[in-house]
């Protein structure tokens, strides 16, 4: 049975939101078209997607925002035309950011920039970490929440002292904003609080929001027309957006608004999880609607545990599982949507219970075996 046959056979789904077979999707989006009389843009021109691109940029407190087919496209685009307007070609990066961990050196084998990593792999940046580069940076990339570490945030104060330690030094500071929707619960603060300061924002329109892919960036009228012809030139001038406008647009209020509940959420599954010692959670407190759980099997022995789960129980946990630091140990991910928000405490309680008590069977490092 594949993995999506198996996660719809489950009754308890913990990550993300109810995922919608694509019949499903797509009827949903054609009663929104024809509830609001949706015609088609052209090669990105028309009253769909630039109210939508208006709604984003006032959303976040910027001039414009452009539809790009990619977040990967439009921050490397970003961060190239940033770093060359200031003469320098260096980017500082964290250890941990999307463009060293997931997009295939292509920052380099493009030729878009150099990149440099600064601060510590496990932490969140301080503007000591950016402070202490004696070189003349072009432009700082910088993610919020950082993902790979279980959606950690730089303290409001540190966030401050980072954005007034770029502008003094005339380096232009973008934001990767994949998970921008999920900080503001953490911080309390509006995305637009969160952006000030930054030159740029690129945000997800299919992570927490749940549409289709796409993205969008934001930024100074004249930079987002810059970017927008060199998403052009790179391939990415779709002759309709529309299906992920849509996608995006018919969900955008509704998640935007829902994301304080996902975090109380959040905080209540961390406090289920205090009753499981054996599975180790990082942050140590919530900060976005995200954690990862470190647990004491390799990773094979992880994912075999959660397709018995699935089989046996109707218990989804997690999606993807890495490789823990140490021997027989493993990280997996779970995202606080719409499924956690409707599982009765209950059930959520009994799902932690179910899976600890795999995790304690003494089956030995590396015992199950995952067929991927």
């Amino acid at each position: 049975m594949s993995e999506p046959a198996l996660q719809r056979h489950c009754h308890t789904i913990f990550p993300g939101h109810r995922q919608r077979r694509p019949a499903e999707q797509f009827a949903a989006m054609a009663a929104w078209c024809e509830q609001h009389d949706i015609d088609h843009d052209v090669y990105g021109n028309g009253e769909l997607i630039q109210s939508f691109e208006a709604k984003v940029a006032a959303t976040l407190g910027f001039e414009a925002a452009v539809f790009c087919v990619s977040g990967t496209m439009a921050q490397v685009t970003a961060l190239r035309l940033a770093s060359a307007d200031r003469a320098s070609r260096l980017v500082a990066l964290h250890p941990t950011s999307h463009i060293f961990v997931h997009e295939r050196a292509n920052y380099q084998l493009l030729d878009h920039f150099q990149a440099l990593p600064v601060g510590d792999r496990h932490r969140p940046w301080t503007a000591a970490d950016l402070l202490a580069v004696p070189d003349r940076l072009g432009a700082v990339g910088m993610e919020i929440p950082m993902r790979e570490i279980g959606g950690q945030l730089s303290t409001w104060d540190e966030l401050d002292a980072i954005k007034r330690g770029c502008r003094e030094r005339g380096i232009h500071l973008h934001m990767d904003g994949a998970r921008l929707w999920e900080a503001a619960a953490g911080y309390g603060r509006s995305p637009a609080q969160i952006a000030a300061g930054f030159d740029s924002v690129y945000v997800s329109l299919y992570k927490g929001i749940g549409g289709l892919g796409g993205a969008m960036l934001a930024g100074s009228r004249e930079f987002v027309a810059r970017c927008a012809e060199w998403f052009r030139r790179q391939g990415g001038n779709v002759i309709h957006r529309s299906p992920y406008v849509v996608a995006a647009a018919m969900e955008f209020d509704a998640r935007l608004g829902a994301m304080p509940d996902y975090f109380k959420r959040t905080q209540f599954l961390y406090a289920a999880l205090r009753a499981h010692p054996a599975i180790r959670v990082n942050p140590a407190a919530p900060q976005a609607n995200m954690l990862h759980l470190h647990l004491p099997v390799d990773r094979d022995s992880a994912l075999a545990i959660r397709d018995t789960l699935a089989r046996e129980d109707g218990i989804w946990l997690f999606n993807r599982a890495g490789h823990g630091a140490l021997p027989a140990t493993s990280i997996v991910e779970i995202y606080v949507g719409d499924n956690l928000l409707a599982m009765p405490d209950d059930a959520l309680r009994l799902a932690l219970q179910r899976f600890a008590d795999r995790l304690a069977e003494p089956t030995g490092a590396g015992s199950h075996r995952h067929t991927e």
